[in-house]
């Protein structure tokens, strides 16, 4: 099932970004707006719905406008604008399926399946508005303790594994990794740290079952989509995380 494909598009992703925050928050935006329009472009052919083309536009545009609007917008809400783009992104999706026309095939699988993609993929607008948090602006450990956290968990999520064995492995090595990286470099409280391992462990964990559990084979487009979309689902958590316990 292409595992290998999915494992590295994952731990590309969350190195280009947090080697993007070393540079600029407009450099952590642009990389996350490419790993959307990489995501939006396989997550049709990970569901295998028609309408491939217009499906992926329509969640590639919304990801890409939440992206742009956590990037640009005044704080101290960055987000402010998640729902909006998401909502426009789903109706969006609706309307490809009214154009259909009745009778076509898996209307109602494209429907959901596209609209849980808008949200899932937008979700990553929340690396950009992460790294604008005064605990990143000012320095970029905590996106670091971030990363190694996800690349420590995904780190004991390769081995082939039964998932009651891979599972805590997984969420035991990002939170361990977490609590490291805060020990290490300065600036980072410990607990915030192992909290963000651990949930990102968690997301890791649960697309690793998701993949684990489907039977049909995956082309590389649907293998990058299952690679970087949990990344991308994580940067939003990380938002949440670090404001709530950061600020």
């Amino acid at each position: 099932m292409r595992f290998w494909i999915v494992a590295a598009a994952a731990a590309a992703s969350v190195a280009g970004l947090v080697g993007a925050s070393f540079v600029s928050p407009l450099a952590v935006a642009a990389v996350t707006a490419f790993l959307c329009a990489v995501a939006a472009v396989g997550w049709p052919h990970l569901l295998g719905v028609p309408a491939r083309k217009s499906q992926s536009t329509a969640i590639g545009l919304s990801a890409i406008a939440a992206t742009a609007a956590a990037a640009f917008t005044p704080g101290p809400g960055y987000m402010v604008w998640f729902p909006g783009a998401v909502a426009l992104g789903v109706s969006a999706v609706f309307l490809i399926q009214l154009l259909r026309g009745t009778g076509q095939s898996h209307r109602l699988e494209s429907t959901l399946g596209a609209s849980s993609g808008v949200f899932a993929v937008a979700l990553g607008s929340g690396w950009a508005a992460a790294d604008r948090l005064p605990v990143n602006a000012a320095g970029t450990s905590m996106m670091l303790v971030t990363g190694i956290s996800v690349l420590a968990g995904l780190a004991g999520l390769l081995p082939r594994w039964p998932d009651r064995v891979a599972a805590p492995l997984g969420l035991v090595l990002a939170a361990a990794a977490g609590c490291a990286g805060a020990l290490l470099l300065p600036g980072v409280p410990v607990l915030p740290a192992v909290l963000v391992g651990l949930v990102s462990g968690a997301v890791l964990v649960s697309g690793r079952r998701l993949l684990t559990s489907r039977e049909a084979p995956l082309n590389a487009a649907a293998a990058l989509a299952v690679g970087i979309t949990p990344v991308l689902a994580i940067g939003a958590l990380v938002y949440f995380l670090d404001t709530l316990l950061l600020s």
